[in-house]
């Protein structure tokens, strides 16, 4: 290659717009070298970084001592390329500091007759910007910074190149910032937004906005970390919307109150407080003792259940409670003031002197003294006229006391979330009534005697409408016969639940008249239309308030056939000796309730070591897919049956692994005993079929 291809070449590149090439170190060796730089030269990093600059110069340029001298120049210079022939290239050198004592950055190119502002703007920058800007390098200490540095009161009055970042940083709790320039040094992730208190602020409303940024080589490595630094205000409409959509975003996607309360407490940590409590009046979980049963002390009542709590610490070295909780306070204190006044606590600097009402709490002062709590307010937590608990904000590290605006932002975050968490309550009351409603009325010792072995599952569903009314039954009948039943019931709730109870109750005495399937389960039908037209008239009622599906089969070990009647119920499935599974087609009636009583009977055989297999939808409902669910209920069942209860685990772990998302699943599983087919077929069989 010829001198004037290599100068072509370069002046080729200079057309492009303006780079950052390289950064030279102030003893005239390459710390930073870009890809820019590399395409000019043809060095890679590798072959460059920590040499001398003049390996990169024509030896004798007289324009060294100009490009180097101490001050911003730009110019067109003799460079040496990698191939070792000379090339001429527009070139500007900024010093770092105001004589090139902490080294220079290059820039290129600057082509003669067409001035760029992209270098005058750097200078700007550098110079005569309030944007605080620093360099840290790889070990967190600093290898440059502009002038504003010296402006910006977070920094040392006199900061030194080479400081280590928490020994230049003169903001309260430094190492909050080593921490997170460590990480992002780490990660490559940026930081937008960290907060640095000056450490001495008379007027507490004053703050800087600290945005990390890490720097990488040519060859990918991290260099190093750039921090940029802009005074801000507090009680900016911008950090209170962006709050609120915080907590928008993380309250009140759960119905469970003790996480949409912990979820509330981390959502104010560390934008609004440094420690914060979520006490309600509720016991919480709903099985605890209420707090009118707790003992009282001499000096404290039990006042609230802890039901949510975050710091900057991750120990929680301020609470003296844990979630779950009761939480004891002075009979006269905030809290209970609070409580009784449902208007809020404001304490902007928290009065620990004697006199107070921390003279009656010696365990909370002795916390407050360790922790360095200083500001203090508690708001109340309301929904629908109700008072359901307090939110406890602190703040102890960041030195700023809680403002007015602070205090307006605390209770509309309170507000939102009261609502949530009065939901979640009330949701989980009512879940918890519901299901022990259903636990009571459902049976607890099924047996088939010595005519079939069953085994059941029923796992109800976690929705926010509530548990449903799915049951299953095993009953048995003279001669050794069986009913076998499974049963749904339309809608969620303690109605629903109750409604079980009584179609179960109706079912057991229907059972006990000689009915064949299809009969009992017509009057089942007349006997739902006439509850639900006693029921009251609350404006509610509809021609399905009372509906169900319901599957009754009765199973005679002495034909070793079921006789199946359907009341608009899924199949029943049959599992044969040699694995293979089938579903029975039963003609499908109408729910019980609709009042219609037309329903048929379908009989079916039960071969020795068969299983016969009655569920409810939720079991193959999760596809939304009726006949991809039955597909996917055949393949659980398939194979060979050795234990009717580890064939119940299988099936519920390949359908609902994470247990039912919107509906309760029942399963019933029954085997009949050879030793009582034989014994029957042997004997003389009475009543109906």
């Amino acid at each position: 290659m010829s001198t004037d291809g290599a100068k072509s070449s370069a002046e080729e590149w200079a057309a492009e717009p303006s780079d950052v090439l390289a950064v030279l170190s102030a003893d005239m060796t390459v710390s930073v070298w870009t890809g820019a730089a590399e395409r000019l030269w043809g060095y890679s990093a590798v072959q460059v970084l920590h040499s001398p600059v003049g390996r990169l110069l024509v030896p004798g340029t007289p324009e060294i001592d100009r490009v180097f001298a101490g001050s911003p120049w730009s110019g067109r210079v003799r460079i040496r390329r990698h191939d070792g022939h000379a090339a001429s290239a527009d070139l500007r050198v900024t010093p770092l500091d105001t004589d090139g004592g902490a080294g220079w950055l290059v820039w290129g190119p600057n082509t003669f007759g067409r001035p760029t502002l992209y270098p005058a703007a750097v200078d700007a920058l550098f110079h005569n910007s309030p944007i605080g800007l620093a360099i840290w390098d790889r070990g967190l200490r600093c290898v440059w910074f502009n002038d504003s540095v010296h402006n910006q009161d977070i920094y040392n009055a006199e900061p030194e190149l080479g400081g280590y970042v928490t020994d230049m940083v003169r903001a309260r709790h430094p190492e909050f910032l080593e921490r997170a320039m460590a990480r992002v040094f780490r990660n490559g992730l940026p930081l937008l937004g960290h907060e640095l208190w000056p450490a001495k602020d008379q007027d507490h409303d004053r703050y800087y906005r600290v945005d990390l940024v890490r720097l990488d080589g040519s060859d990918g490595r991290p260099l190093g970390v750039c921090s940029v630094a802009v005074e801000a205000r507090t009680g900016q409409e911008g950090g209170r919307l962006r709050l609120l959509n915080e907590a928008k975003s993380r309250i009140g996607t759960d119905l469970d109150p003790l996480v949409t309360s912990q979820r509330l407490a981390e959502t104010a940590v560390p934008n609004l407080a440094d420690y914060v409590t979520i006490d309600l009046v509720q016991a919480v979980p709903l099985d605890k003792e209420p707090l009118r049963r707790l003992k009282t002390t001499d000096t404290s009542i039990p006042g609230f259940y802890r039901a949510g709590a975050a710091s900057i610490h991750d120990d929680l070295r301020e609470s003296l409670w844990t979630r779950g909780t009761p939480v004891y306070v002075p009979p006269t204190s905030p809290f209970t003031t609070v409580l009784k006044d449902h208007r809020s606590h404001f304490e902007p600097v928290l009065d620990t002197s004697p006199g107070t009402w921390l003279d009656n709490d010696p365990d909370r002062a002795r916390v407050i003294r360790q922790t360095g709590m200083h500001s203090l307010m508690i708001v109340p937590l309301q929904a629908r006229g109700a008072t359901l608990g307090i939110a406890v904000l602190v703040r102890s590290q960041n030195p700023v006391p809680f403002s007015r605006a602070d205090l307006a932002l605390a209770e509309e975050l309170a507000a939102r979330a009261a609502l949530i968490i009065d939901n979640a309550l009330r949701y989980t009351r009512g879940r918890t009534a519901a299901l022990a409603v259903q636990r009571d009325l459902m049976p607890h010792r099924l047996s088939g005697g010595r005519t079939v072995e069953v085994a059941t599952r029923y796992l109800p569903a976690d929705t926010h409408d509530g548990v449903g009314g799915d049951w299953f039954d095993v009953i048995q009948l003279p001669d050794a016969r069986v009913a076998l039943v499974v049963g749904d019931v339309v809608g969620h709730g303690i109605k629903a639940a109750l409604t079980m109870g009584r179609l179960r109750a109706a079912t057991r005495a229907l059972s006990k008249l000689p009915l064949p399937p299809d009969e009992l389960l017509r009057l089942m039908d007349e006997l739902a239309v006439d509850i639900a037209r006693d029921r009251p008239d609350d404006g509610t009622f509809t021609p399905s308030a009372f509906n169900a599906t319901c599957l009754y089969g009765v199973y005679d070990p002495q034909s070793q056939r079921c006789t199946i009647s359907n009341a608009g119920h899924p199949p029943p499935a049959i599992i044969f000796p040699d694995g293979s599974v089938d579903f029975v087609e039963v003609p499908p009636g109408p729910p019980i309730g609709v009042g219609l009583g037309s329903y048929e009977s379908t009989e079916v055989e039960l071969p020795d070591s068969s299983v016969i297999g009655l569920y409810s939808d939720g079991l193959i409902e999760g596809d939304h897919d009726i006949d991809q669910g039955l597909q996917r209920l055949r393949t659980a069942l398939s194979g060979p049956v050795s234990s009717l209860d580890d064939l119940c685990t299988s099936v519920l772990d390949t359908l609902a692994p994470d247990g039912p998302a919107d509906d309760d699943i029942a399963l019933l599983l029954a085997r009949p005993h050879p030793a009582a087919d034989s014994e029957q077929r042997g004997s003389t069989h009475r009543g109906p079929a």
